[in-house]
């Protein structure tokens, strides 16, 4: 809104004290003003389909909002978006509602630089605030792009941190999130035997493979017995040591 008042102020200014097409110095070959009305895109191209450029001024505005309200989670996305929306709703609001009429209307531009343009044989842009916000905001946008910034407020890692998180998501994808998921067949899927699954059945004698678990009254009476053969091997071994140090007494 501060971007759309801006500018809205500085057409109007423009207006009440700039003559028609005729330049007037500020700062020499820096800055002029130079009052005009465009009926087309950057450098009047497009003069005689200016109904185009208004629905494409209202599609990047509907655009923008929508992108602000179902996704922007960052600040400086949030700005940015902001700002550019605002340089948008500018030059939308003259193509509706300047002359020659609804949805046709001229732009209002003011400011020359010469300075800026080096294509030979072409006059330089002639711009407003808006257009100012609009080139602005679509540079940050690359920028935010470039150095990884998102819409919802995450950050791309980079070098190193890149490199694990690759390979922490080639582990994830071939042994799953706990590293521990193999596909049926008893091998890791398209690596053979490279990979091989252990035997479950591991350690258990032949004759108890394959039999039905214990209940629970079955397992409480194994821990029992292997409790009780456990006692009887330490209590065997103290006295084995006892006799040990009482042979060695007599013979002392």
């Amino acid at each position: 809104m501060l971007v759309l008042a801006a500018d809205q102020l500085a057409k109007y200014l423009a207006l009440e004290n700039l003559p028609y097409q005729e330049p007037v110095e500020v700062l020499g070959d820096f800055l002029s003003f130079y009052l005009t009305r465009n009926p087309g895109a950057a450098f009047s191209l497009g003069e005689e389909v200016t109904w185009i450029f208004t629905i494409a001024l209202a599609v990047v505005a509907v655009v923008i909002g929508w992108l602000a309200a179902r996704r922007v989670r960052s600040r400086l996305w949030a700005v940015t978006l902001g700002l550019l929306l605002g340089g948008v709703l500018g030059n939308l609001t003259d193509r509706l509602f300047r002359e020659p009429g609804f949805g046709v209307g001229h732009v209002i531009d003011f400011i020359n630089t010469p300075w800026m343009w080096f294509f030979p044989g072409m006059s330089p842009a002639i711009y407003n605030i808006a257009d100012i916000f609009i080139v602005c905001d679509m540079i940050a946008i690359a920028l935010l792009v470039l150095v990884g910034v998102h819409m919802d407020g995450t950050r791309d890692s980079s070098g190193k941190n890149d490199s694990e998180n690759e390979n922490a998501g080639d582990d994830e994808t071939l042994l799953g999130a706990e590293g521990d998921q193999f596909a049926s067949g008893g091998t890791v899927e398209g690596f053979g035997d490279e990979f091989p699954v252990a035997d479950p059945d591991a350690g258990i004698p032949a004759a108890e493979r394959g039999l039905p678990p214990l209940s629970d009254s079955e397992q409480r009476a194994v821990e029992a017995e292997a409790e009780r053969e456990a006692e009887e091997y330490e209590a065997g071994r103290d006295t084995g040591s006892d006799n040990g140090r009482s042979g060695s007494g007599a013979q002392l």
